[in-house]
């Protein structure tokens, strides 16, 4: 909601004015952001990368829904262009300063220094349950959590967890560094995302604090807004394909330009661009319907990214070899992470709870 006195569209972004998140500073900053980023040690593994962007306030983004959406989604995919585990701790820690804001959380101090992860999946192997509850919001946790993206780096997180008596889910935020959780990387085989480290996470007896109320993480308009989000990152991943695609071949002479690598180049070219519509159309539906569902939305970006990074991995391996795989460390490791992160998706459920929301739709839903 826009706070009185303040224009709709006005660009807004999470700040931390004392402990409260508030959406009063500017953006864009994407250009110190990409400078950030190409300054970056190549070498530092992603938490640190993570903790660099938070003291530069590079996560102060606008909040989803505020005017400003398609900003949020230009930081996600710049990040994500530069390094998809990077991206995958990035977007974790935004979505949770913009989960705490919508539900309006305090957060503790320090928050220049925190980084936060949100930790939702819910596997069959592991669930977080909530033992005990005070009257200011206090909780204890036992049990687990798996996927727990960046939780070797993180200091705080935000996750999903469940009542005793089976009511859940209920969002509740932890401080990683207490004694009774463990992080345990025994599990973690991963190649592609490797540096996204999703590690399993164990609770005994853990201090929390209740965010929200029971079910408010899936029932908040945020929701779905957020899991738009993910298409943006999809989206500059595939940039980073597509970009050596291009040099590639712009690099060659004229004469080895070839009709294949041109045409697959069109290809990937005419997939992004399709790709980067929708993303634009979703950020301003979002902005315009703030408080409106926007699953359908959410669904339809999220498929028009994998199915344009499928495709820029495609045509970029088919046309340029093994040899950017094996001797383009950057390109290798982008090919890698990739496809691992677009798993995210669920395919053809997606697909089919797309079709099922035509059905109800009384319009023609493709007049142009």
């Amino acid at each position: 909601m826009s706070p009185p006195g303040r224009p709709k569209g006005e660009c807004r972004s999470a700040q931390h004015e004392g402990s409260r998140i508030t959406a009063d500073l500017l953006w864009p900053r994407i250009d110190d952001l990409h400078r950030a980023l190409d300054e970056a040690d190549p070498k530092a593994h992603a938490g640190a990368l993570l903790e660099q962007l938070v003291r530069r306030g590079f996560d102060r983004l606008p909040l989803p829904g505020q005017g400003a959406t398609l900003q949020r989604w230009q930081a996600l995919a710049a990040v994500a262009q530069h390094d998809l585990s990077l991206a995958k701790l990035y977007e974790g820690h935004t979505d949770a300063l913009a989960i705490m804001a919508e539900l309006g959380e305090q957060l503790p101090n320090d928050t220049a220094t925190q980084t936060w992860g949100t930790w939702a999946a819910e596997a069959p192997s592991g669930r977080t349950v909530i033992e005990s509850i005070a009257a200011d919001g206090s909780a204890t946790l036992s049990g687990a959590k798996c996927w727990c993206s960046g939780a070797a780096s993180a200091s705080h997180a935000l996750l999903t967890a469940w009542f005793a008596d089976g009511r859940g889910p209920q969002l509740v935020r932890v401080a990683i560094s207490h004694p009774a959780i463990e992080v345990s990387a025994a599990a973690w085989q991963a190649v592609g995302m490797a540096g996204s480290a999703s590690l399993d996470v164990g609770f005994d007896g853990a201090d929390a604090h209740l965010v929200g109320k029971v079910g408010d993480y899936l029932s908040r308009p945020g929701f779905w807004q957020g899991g738009a989000g993910i298409a943006a990152c999809w989206y500059g991943g595939s940039l980073a394909i597509a970009s050596a695609l291009r040099q590639s071949v712009m690099q060659a002479p004229a004469a080895a330009r070839s009709g294949f690598k041109l045409a697959a180049l069109g290809k990937v070219d005419l997939a992004l661009r399709s790709t980067a519509a929708v993303l634009r159309e979703a950020a301003e539906w979002i902005d315009a319907n703030p408080q409106a569902d926007a699953s359908d939305i959410a669904l339809r970006a999220r498929l028009a990214a994998e199915r344009s990074a499928t495709l820029a991995l495609d045509e970029a391996g088919r046309s340029l070899g093994a040899t950017p795989f094996c001797r383009d460390a950057r390109f290798a490791r982008a090919a890698a992470d990739l496809p691992v992160f677009i798993r995210q998706s669920h395919a053809e459920r997606d697909f089919a709870a797309l079709g099922e929301g035509l059905l109800d739709e009384g319009a023609e839903p493709w007049t142009l």
